[in-house]
């Protein structure tokens, strides 16, 4: 395994540490950050990105997300193991999920409302709706990729302004489907939701599972497709 590839599996988890502890913290039952409200989740996975971002940048690029590496690729960008980036990327946000599962379980084992338990893992449409589903997974992620590229590309890459990314597409986009704008973030924890022994849980909803994978990365490679036809008539 190359340093590369051990910092994106460490890099994100971290990410999801991070980001779903706070949709812990928020959801389940007695903790002291139960109903902590939406600027918490927002700005709490645009710190979990920050985070991230900054351990695993100087030797991976911290992309943490597998559309953002398919975008960076298409784009000419990256030209690494994208296999290898993908596949480091779900196992660390299987790890990260499990260790948010380590640290609440007594308050996994509290809460009776087995959607409640899912959520912390996978994300779901606030109003099921194939098309508007579809469309904000699209949209949030082509906005994350886009705006990645086109930071890069004003020479401010890092993960100050990429946080700041994340916290405003939270805010702006995320309230149709929890933005999960991530295939990893996504399919590692709903994983690891189907395999952990969680007190009453439902069945992981893998009838869903497909769009928050699907969607990100078509959003992703459009937004390199236009990143390339600016640049080409530049």
């Amino acid at each position: 395994m190359g340093q590369d590839i051990l910092f994106e599996f460490i890099g994100t988890a971290m990410l999801i540490l991070l980001g779903e502890g706070v949709c812990a913290n928020m959801s389940l039952k007695k903790t002291f950050g139960h109903q902590g409200g939406w600027i918490v989740v927002t700005f709490g996975w645009g710190f979990a990105v920050f985070v991230a971002a900054f351990i695993s940048a100087p030797y991976s690029g911290a992309h943490l997300n597998p559309a953002l590496t398919l975008g960076l690729a298409v784009a000419g960008l990256f030209k690494g193991n994208i296999a290898g980036y993908i596949l480091a990327q779900i196992l660390g946000a299987m790890l990260g999920a499990s260790l948010v599962y380590l640290m609440y379980k007594p308050h996994f084992d509290a809460e009776e409302d087995a959607n409640t338990k899912l959520g912390v893992f996978a994300t779901s449409p606030a109003i099921p709706s194939l098309f508007s589903n579809f469309l904000s997974e699209f949209i949030g992620t082509f906005v994350l990729v886009f705006g990645i590229l086109m930071v890069g590309g004003a020479k401010m890459d890092g993960p100050y302004p990429v946080a700041l990314l994340i916290v405003v597409i939270g805010m702006a986009l995320g309230g149709t489907t929890g933005y999960a704008i991530n295939p990893a973030r996504d399919l590692g924890p709903r994983i690891v939701h189907a395999l952990l022994p969680i007190r009453n849980k439902r069945d992981s909803n893998w009838g869903y599972a497909w769009l928050p994978v699907v969607a990100p990365v078509c959003g992703a490679i459009v937004a390199a497709l236009l990143y390339l036809g600016l640049n080409l008539t530049a």
